[in-house]
């Protein structure tokens, strides 16, 4: 598994995934950052494991990523912005070990800007064993996403050193 910039050209495989309208996906990918986690023969890795990846702006602003045309597969994604001093994980979907790798992005960017990083999930989610085993901790109840309750995680800035 390799972890790269998203591409206007994975918009359909995220669309699938999130069971939203491309055009949603294709401004998500421009409006955020967006990291996509590959497994497949393309690519320069050969499906290996590497982070190919810009310093955190627009998602796709790799042009020399492998478009998902390649016979690559997209396994998962994760979408993030900076706002104020926390880098918000807006979106992401993926296997267990594709969330895990795909979650050191945002923690790396908000390492290297001085930031902390927060993500609010459903409580029916598996993901929270998932972000506690990777720094995050509960931060108590977040607001209610389409009548499910959530839970907010945070890493503080000072938790992302090392």
């Amino acid at each position: 598994m390799r972890i790269r910039d998203a591409l206007e050209s994975d918009a359909e495989s995220l669309a699938t995934a999130t069971d939203r309208p491309r055009g949603v996906v294709k401004d998500m990918i421009h409006d955020r950052s967006v990291r996509v986690a590959v497994a497949g023969s393309g690519g320069k890795s050969g499906g290996g494991d590497e982070r190919t990846s810009g310093d955190g702006g627009a998602g796709g602003a790799d042009s020399s990523a492998d478009s998902n045309g390649d016979g690559s597969s997209v396994t998962g994604f994760v979408a993030f912005d900076a706002r104020g001093e926390t880098v918000h994980v807006t979106d992401f979907d993926g296997d267990d070990e594709a969330i895990r790798r795909l979650f050191e992005e945002p923690r790396r960017f908000a390492r290297r800007e001085g930031m902390g990083v927060e993500v609010v999930v459903p409580d029916d989610e598996r993901t929270g064993a998932i972000l506690e085993n990777s720094g995050f901790e509960s931060a108590g109840p977040g607001p209610r996403f389409e009548g499910r309750r959530t839970t907010r995680y945070v890493i503080d800035s000072a938790d992302l050193d090392g």
